[in-house]
């Protein structure tokens, strides 16, 4: 089983400015729940290559994990590979709408064997997550 959801939301900014805030792991800790850190191994805006390394805690532990960023539109699109809790790709995706910006972000993933028996529990655990981190995002840019 996989772990496939893709969360979205209106911000009512430019998508040039949601693009600068949200894809510059300076401003992790202000919109993305559950991490008490973020290290990014270079400061400034996510860039093909790019990785950052961050502590979080889900389903009641805590861990370090690592990204790099796969795949960069400058504006559109940020894609990372993630190592924890289980291997995954995230893809921050922004679009243009009459209103602002539609954001959304995809988790998908294999837990593998040790997590497998929990796969739609943490679905919906990643879905809640994610979709709290965008209404956040949202917060941060529109006030």
């Amino acid at each position: 089983m996989t772990v496939d959801v893709r969360p979205e939301v209106l911000v009512h900014r430019p998508r040039d400015e949601v693009a600068a805030f949200m894809f510059d792991p300076a401003h992790d800790l202000e919109w993305t729940g559950g991490i008490t850190s973020s290290r990014p191994a270079r400061p400034g805006q996510l860039t093909s290559g790019a990785t950052v390394e961050r502590t979080a805690k889900f389903l009641g532990r805590e861990f370090v994990y690592g990204y790099v960023v796969t795949e960069h539109e400058p504006d559109r699109l940020v894609e990372m590979k993630v190592d924890r809790p289980f291997p995954m790709t995230v893809r921050y995706e922004l679009a243009d709408a009459p209103d602002g910006t539609l954001v959304a972000i995809r988790a998908s993933g294999s837990p593998g064997r040790s997590f497998g028996w929990a796969t739609p529990l943490m679905a919906r655990q990643v879905r809640k997550n994610i979709t709290a981190d965008l209404h956040r995002l949202r917060t941060c840019l529109e006030r």
